[in-house]
């Protein structure tokens, strides 16, 4: 039996297939799902290794299933691969640039998916900021009490807001040079 899973969920059996078809040879086994809602089980119980998750799939969206994984601290290391051939609907939802997961567009080859993954890999093993934010709120909650809370949680969402906001102006700022110097 194959030690490392990857999930691929994707409605289209040709990217399914094709996923497949690239990952390079070894000691994995290819799961695969043809709607948000089987991938989501699929996640839970099988607990893959690797998730290759089409953002825009029926029954639950690829955006719904981002928003479960992103609510479970356990799944959130699982090393995610968000894939699109409409990247304009992804930063719609989830500014840029993508700190814990890697966002390959379709479509993709062979040497592209590679890197997607390992990207995905080290990205997956970053440390989470929210639960840092969230675990100095309830500290300072059970100190002064919660009604100076609410004030405060308003400013960090919206520092939040503008720290997003600066971020994807850098990457874009960061594609234009690249592109200069290509």
């Amino acid at each position: 039996m194959a030690s490392n899973k990857i999930l691929v969920i994707d409605d289209s059996r040709v990217i399914r297939v094709r996923v497949k078809e690239m990952l390079p040879p070894g000691n994995f086994e290819v799961l695969e799902a043809k709607d948000g809602l089987e991938g989501l089980n699929l996640i839970r119980q099988e607990r893959p290794n690797l998730i290759m998750l089409d953002f825009l799939l029926p029954k639950l969206s690829g955006w719904e299933v981002f928003q479960e994984i992103q609510a479970d601290a356990d799944l959130q290391k699982i090393p995610l691969v968000l894939m699109s051939g409409r990247k304009e609907e992804v930063v719609e939802k989830i500014h840029e640039p993508f700190e814990y997961f890697e966002f390959i567009p379709k479509p993709f080859e062979q040497k592209e998916l590679v890197g997607a993954i390992k990207s995905a890999m080290l990205k997956a093993r970053l440390p989470r900021k929210q639960a840092e934010v969230n675990a100095a709120t309830q500290l300072v909650a059970t100190e002064t009490g919660s009604a100076e809370i609410e004030p405060l949680n308003e400013k960090v969402a919206k520092m939040q807001l503008e720290i997003d906001t600066l971020k994807q102006q850098m990457a874009q700022v960061l594609k234009l040079v690249q592109q200069k110097l290509q």
